[in-house]
């Protein structure tokens, strides 16, 4: 499957200079330097590279920074930085019925809260529902995409409150997008953080569906496209 799920406009190609805090990068447009913003908060150490091709739109949000930096070149393609057009793409393939593990869940809400953590999405059909955490997996091992690639006390609080859930009747699941081209899996990676994997697979055990779907960028359309909607899941 390589269905575009959105069409992106106004886009600008940039070079990479450095990274100059968590959220900022300085980049050169037509020759001249300016600052992007990154909504990820991963470290993308294989992505936020001096001299790696980018692409950004005009920062609206924020007098701060001119752009937003929401791909970046991977072999003529692009990785998906941006997390806010993960997340678009994701809702795009749940409504159009791309997800068939989901194809007749509809989104009931989003950000909302399970116990002491804020979940990503509510799904429903009929009288069914399900919680759903998203995960940006941004972090290319071998051939797979894998998360995390720091540490992270938020993903191991979010898989842990799904987890308790599922575990007292209700349905769970955490989704891994693989915002990256040729990729032939999703796997946890032990050296960002050695608890994750070890909670992902105590989840899967506990009745939480562990999923991943892989999508990527296309700087000739500006597109993006879903590539595969049940990517493989490796836990062990």
């Amino acid at each position: 499957m390589c269905a575009e799920l959105i069409r992106v406009h106004n886009v600008t190609k940039c070079t990479i200079i450095q990274r100059l805090n968590r959220f900022v990068v300085k980049i050169l447009v037509r020759g001249r330097p300016t600052t992007a913003h990154i909504n990820n908060t991963g470290r993308l150490r294989q992505y936020i590279v001096k001299g790696k091709i980018g692409y950004c739109v005009d920062n609206l949000r924020s007098g701060k920074t001119e752009y937003r930096v929401i791909a970046i070149n991977d072999a003529g393609l692009g990785a998906i930085i941006d997390t806010r057009l993960q997340m678009r793409a994701f809702e795009e393939a749940i409504d159009r019925g791309l997800i068939p593990w989901i194809e007749s869940y509809r989104i009931i809400k989003r950000d909302v809260k399970l116990k002491a953590s804020r979940i990503d999405y509510l799904l429903g059909r009929l009288d069914e529902r399900i919680y759903v955490e998203v995960k940006s997996a941004l972090l290319r091992w071998g051939g797979y995409a894998a998360y995390p690639d720091c540490p992270t006390s938020r993903g191991r609080r979010h898989i842990s409150e799904i987890t308790k859930y599922v575990l007292e009747g209700g349905r769970g699941a955490i989704v891994f997008l693989a915002a990256m081209p040729h990729v032939e899996g999703f796997k946890p990676y032990p050296l960002g953080d050695p608890v994750i994997p070890k909670l992902l697979r105590r989840a899967q055990e506990c009745g939480v569906l562990i999923k991943a779907i892989s999508m990527h960028y296309d700087p000739n359309t500006s597109g993006v496209y879903l590539d595969d909607p049940d990517l493989k899941v490796r836990l062990t």
